[in-house]
């Protein structure tokens, strides 16, 4: 790419061959109207909002596809351009049903934003007088079609970016709509639920069960974090007013998903979390667990793990700052420290690779794993790379949700074949899993490919750095379990078997309704701190929220349990 050099609105803007009028004129801080554009996806012109006069070239020019060009001399705002816009915005209003001041979105729409922009007051033509339907077949957001544009931005980023293509135009004219699988209710059809079509709407034609009517842009808190459901590390937005949460949004322009989210990191933790919270200590007497002081808790919990014969046990639904303080408050105890919940195996690897590497590899292989299923955003970036031709190899021995994608499906004994499909290849990449068999390590570990290992716990990256490992626990007198907000059993955690028992979590379970002591955990939305993602990337966390009355962060309890051991 060579520099060049253009003239906008009288002043110079330099940009890069092969870019479009609008990036040069974003680039040097000149704000073209847009409304069907969107930067992650491709543009198409359909708005004709964009529209901006060149010189020497015939008619308007759509910015957002109009490569920009040596000596170009652009103008973006002038009388023509104006009226222009201001007829194409009054013919939007005519075609659905804006009425803003009864949509959910009005504040926070940019049709209305354009409307203000360009003085619209009242309506030039005849209102219409068909409605459409609205879908409320999903379970977390809604599709009126009253409102929407057709800017197609849903379709681009269910194509584009979540290479799910679930969504299409059905009928033509004024009677076209956007439609799920040819016309099935999007409830019932093959939409995934990511919510990337719904961050991406201008209008209030997609809008959100949970925070509709909960605050307009100027009267909410927008805190940046990182998603803690899986591994993977998707930087995120929490949306909060007076201290409720109202919606989780994808950063756009933030690595390693930019901006694409799933339904385990959008929607999950605010609409499918229907455990009891633990707000207030708890200590057991008389064979039942009764609310008490942080001191009383404390004290009882010190007097227990100091009989000796202490194991520590964590999930990886912890930051990185509560598991070092963890193990700092079992040294003090004199205990070992152990991982609850799978690990991932060791595998010698050529080359590590980035999540940002695997849309853009021309070869996928999925072994002892299944991404669409446990860290869903790897499963679309794959998808995302075999739309463009890429290759994946599935190695699994039983179901895997990620097989209808794959172009080879192999089992643990014909994994000798990847060695030829590598070899074809000129941007392999693999991702293994907590479920790879020895017969898939050995032959992934000679593979000249980038590797990327999908860690099974949340921050299990961070408890791997730190030393953190599996543990036998049988036999123990004593128990400090540093739970968090994972989901666990007895199948995981081994019950008491009489052993004294602290548990530090956020919500109630059979193993938490078992303990001497508990001593309550902040959830996702009220950490601070920092969790390292499967890539070693170390990411930061950021309270949205305040805890509850009564709720500490782990690392002030544990400080404080240590310093009474």
């Amino acid at each position: 790419m060579s520099e060049i050099h253009l003239t906008i609105d009288g002043v110079e803007a330099v940009g890069q061959s092969g870019q479009t009028i609008l990036q040069v004129a974003k680039s040097a801080g000149v704000d073209i109207p847009t409304l069907c554009h969107h930067p992650m996806v491709s543009d198409l012109g359909g708005c004709r909002l964009c529209l901006v006069e060149v010189e020497k070239m015939r008619g308007f020019q759509t910015a957002c596809t109009c490569p920009a060009t040596e000596g170009m001399i652009v103008h973006t705002e002038t009388p023509k351009l104006a009226e222009t816009r201001s007829l194409v915005l009054q013919l939007l209003f005519y075609e659905r049903n804006h009425y803003c001041m009864y949509c959910p979105a009005s504040g926070e729409c940019e049709l209305q934003d354009l409307a203000y922009r360009y003085d619209l007051d009242h309506w030039l033509f005849e209102r219409p007088a068909e409605n459409k339907d609205v879908d409320a077949s999903r379970r977390y957001f809604v599709m009126d079609h009253n409102r929407c544009v057709l800017c197609r931005r849903c379709i681009r980023v269910c194509d584009e970016v979540v290479a799910n293509h679930t969504l299409q135009m059905a009928f033509r004219g004024s009677h076209s709509i956007v439609s799920a699988d040819l016309g099935l209710p999007f409830g019932e059809s093959t939409c995934v639920s990511c919510g990337t079509c719904l961050q991406s709407c201008p209008t209030g034609a997609l809008v959100d069960r949970r925070s509709v009517y909960g605050g307009h842009r100027e009267q909410v808190d927008r805190t940046p974090t990182t998603c803690m459901q899986c591994s993977v590390g998707c930087q995120i937005e929490v949306v909060s007013a007076h201290n409720r949460l109202l919606r989780v949004e994808g950063v756009w322009e933030a690595e390693p998903t930019n901006g694409l989210l799933c339904v385990d990191g959008r929607f999950a933790p605010l609409y499918d979390e229907k455990r009891e919270r633990v707000t207030r200590p708890l200590v057991r007497r008389d064979g039942a667990l009764v609310e008490a002081s942080w001191n009383e808790a404390l004290d009882a919990a010190a007097a227990g793990l100091r009989q000796g014969g202490v194991v520590g046990l964590a999930t990886a639904a912890n930051t990185n700052e509560a598991l070092a303080a963890f193990k700092t408050t079992m040294a003090a105890a004199k205990g070992k420290v152990g991982r609850i919940g799978k690990t991932l195996p060791c595998v010698k690897a050529s080359a590590t690779a980035a999540v940002t590497d695997i849309p853009a590899a021309d070869l996928v292989i999925i072994a002892g794993a299944d991404p669409l299923e446990q860290n869903r955003v790897l499963g679309y970036l794959a998808k995302r790379a075999k739309d463009h031709e890429a290759k994946i190899v599935l190695v699994a021995d039983g179901e895997n949700t990620m097989a209808p994608f794959a172009d080879v499906k192999l089992t643990s004994a014909e994994v000798g074949q990847l060695a030829g499909l590598v070899a074809e290849a000129k941007q392999p990449v693999v991702l293994y899993g907590a479920e790879l068999t020895d017969a898939a390590k050995g032959a992934l570990e000679g593979l000249e490919a980038k590797f990327l290992g999908i860690e099974p716990g949340r921050n299990g990256r961070g408890m791997a750095d730190l030393g953190i490992a599996p543990l036998d626990a049988d036999g123990a007198k004593a128990r400090l379990l540093l739970l968090g907000e994972e989901k666990v059993c007895g199948c995981c955690v081994p019950t008491q078997n009489g052993a004294f028992t602290v548990a530090v979590a956020s919500y109630r379970s059979d193993v938490v309704n078992e303990a001497d002591v508990v001593l309550p955990a902040p959830i996702w939305a009220e950490r601070s701190g920092h969790v390292t993602n499967l890539e070693g990337r170390v990411l930061a966390l950021n309270s949205a929220v305040t805890m509850p009355k009564g709720v500490r962060d782990e690392v002030d309890t544990l400080a404080d349990l240590a310093s009474r051991l």
